[in-house]
């Protein structure tokens, strides 16, 4: 009777090391593993609204619902020097802290190069909306739904009329 109370005392003990690790995760930290930038879950949201007007959802799926805000992420934390990463980060800090209208007037704005903003929030909005592109683009749903690729450039036809 002994043995089993401490068999299950012991399972208990390491499922519970076992969960640790996602208990211990700092809150507030980015939904991705990310080694050079400190992303909160408020900028990771903020990402998500700029990719999503950016991209929006029409009849087909849009920049959040493909999670892009995340690939801009990492890509910008693993393919970038520190000094596009500084950019990047502090170019996002202009863009907090506004409401849905106004982030997507600055948006526009920008993306017509009418607003009149620093340097890093026009390098964060390139870096942006370049790797959102390039993420939609090569994305599985374009891939696979979008993009009819075939592997030879013409296909054979065996009864094309040739002319003698």
């Amino acid at each position: 009777m002994e043995r089993r109370i401490a068999i299950k005392q012991v399972l208990i003990f390491a499922g519970g090391m076992a969960l640790l690790p996602s208990f211990l995760k700092a809150a507030g930290k980015a939904s991705v593993q990310l080694n050079n930038l400190d992303v909160g879950i408020e900028q990771e949201k903020l990402l998500s609204q700029i990719a999503e007007i950016i991209i929006p959802k029409t009849t087909t799926p849009g920049a959040t619902e493909l999670g892009l805000h995340l690939f801009v992420l990492k890509m910008v934390d693993d393919c970038y020097d520190a000094n596009a990463r500084q950019k990047f980060m502090s170019g996002l800090k202009s863009f907090e802290g506004l409401d849905d209208a106004a982030l997507k007037q600055m948006v526009s704005d920008t993306n017509y190069g009418k607003s009149s903003i620093s340097e890093d929030a026009k390098a964060f909005y390139r870096i942006m909306k370049q790797q959102i592109i390039n993420g939609y683009m090569n994305s599985k749903y374009v891939m696979t739904n979008l993009v009819k690729w075939e592997l030879v450039p013409a296909r054979y036809n065996g009864y094309f009329p040739v002319k003698a």
